[in-house]
């Protein structure tokens, strides 16, 4: 049985999911294709780089919002309620490579940004703080309605829609609001819907049948958002981890988001160690921030 291992090395959160999955060899062409089938692919777009984090080689991923008629960088830092799951300093590499140059990062790694956007054959310049439209914020029953009549595999709509109730109930929680009521700042915006679904559709076109996780190290300190300064983890995601093994850890940083919680708390049946089996593919999924002394990435170890 194909069995997935979700190796927390530094945390988890939705991109490094989905960069992990994309390293270990799922198709980033399924996963386009797919996310289509909920009709909003007019906001955004996806990117994908290799990267070295701490000498280790990594799949950052990326969702870059396209609003009006431009690309506007994605700025992570939403300014939206619990926006924790991309609280990491995001920075993308918007060069259009329609020629054959290669652009170099500062660890001269080929940057392979593949934005399918032919219509722009120049480079982008833009500034790294725009933020979101209405459109991006999303309650949880227009998310669930979007999902329910997408033409998106069964397995993949129920995943989608248990990973995000997670979240919704939790929320709901903390703010003292039924789920349907819940509005999805953090959630709602489209990277989340992106990773959330991008997730389910990447372990089903990869054939997965068993999920487990390492315990869950969620960093320490404090973080800064709209209701003030929280601590690590925020309110959130620990309301999402009940249940679930987390680690303790020295880093001051919020190494695990709301949405890596959710993915981990849902998906995995049990929490261990790694487990005996015949490893077929490994794959790291980057993180934005770099620490001094650890690689902050997230492994996956797909075998049977």
């Amino acid at each position: 049985m194909k069995t997935l291992y979700i190796d927390c090395i530094s945390g988890i959160s939705g991109d490094m999911f989905i960069g992990a999955l994309l390293d270990a060899g799922a198709d980033p062409a399924v996963l386009e294709e797919e996310l289509k089938k909920l009709r909003f692919e007019d906001e955004y777009q996806l990117a994908w780089k290799k990267v070295i984090k701490n000498g280790i080689t990594s799949t950052k991923f990326d969702v870059v919002l396209t609003q009006t008629d431009h690309l506007h960088e994605h700025d992570h830092h939403h300014h939206h309620e619990h926006d924790h799951d991309h609280a990491h300093e995001h920075k993308h590499d918007h060069n259009h490579q329609h020629g054959h140059e290669n652009e170099h990062n500062h660890d001269h790694q080929h940057t392979h940004d593949h934005h399918h956007n032919h219509e722009h054959n120049h480079e982008h310049e833009h500034d790294h703080h725009h933020h979101h439209h209405d459109h991006d914020h999303r309650s949880y029953s227009d998310i669930a309605k979007m999902i329910e009549t997408s033409e998106l595999a069964p397995e993949v709509k129920d995943m989608s829609l248990k990973i995000f109730r997670k979240i919704g109930e939790a929320e709901g929680h903390i703010h003292g609001v039924p789920l349907e009521k819940v509005h999805f700042h953090e959630v709602g915006a489209v990277d989340s819907i992106i990773d959330i679904v991008g997730a389910a559709i990447l372990i089903h076109q990869l054939g997965i049948k068993t999920i487990k996780s390492s315990p869950v190290p969620v960093g320490s300190g404090k973080i800064h958002i709209d209701h003030g300064i929280y601590p690590v983890p925020a309110p959130a995601t620990l309301e999402i981890l009940k249940g679930v093994p987390i680690e303790q850890s020295d880093v001051r940083f919020e190494l695990t988001t709301p949405t890596g919680a959710a993915i981990a708390a849902v998906l995995a049946e049990e929490f261990s160690t790694l487990p005996s089996i015949k490893v077929q593919s490994i794959g790291y999924g980057a993180g934005t921030k770099t620490f001094k002394d650890r690689p902050n990435v997230l492994r996956v170890i797909i075998g049977e």
